[in-house]
């Protein structure tokens, strides 16, 4: 099994079942807290991508979940257009990890 395929059973362990429905319900109350539903949909572009576009652009790469966690952690533009995003540089790290997981495996709702 290559470090892709890791990703991806890490992703869906992490997000399947029960355990689906309370990561993607944690995850998607702290997007809301932290403001990024503000400018990022699951599935159509808003002032920001949509968070399936992410999931798209990042699939199959093995550092996926780190790379998304540091652009969430740091902010930034230019890698899907001009407008910049604001750092979440006040995110733990677990829950960097956790909203660029559920980000990863498609914003799911449950």
């Amino acid at each position: 099994m290559n470090s892709s395929q890791l990703l991806s059973a890490a992703l869906l362990t992490l997000f399947s079942g029960t355990a689906l429905a309370q990561s993607a319900a944690a995850a998607k109350t702290l997007a809301s807290k932290n403001a990024c539903l503000a400018c990022h949909a699951v599935d159509k572009k808003l002032v920001g991508p949509a968070f399936k576009d992410v999931a798209a652009k990042h699939a199959g790469q093995a550092d996926a979940l780190e790379k998304v966690s540091a652009r969430i952690k740091s902010g930034g533009s230019g890698l899907y257009g001009p407008v910049p995003m604001p750092p979440q540089a006040q995110l733990k790290d677990d829950e960097l990890k956790l909203l660029a997981g559920w980000i990863l495996a498609g914003a799911p709702d449950q």
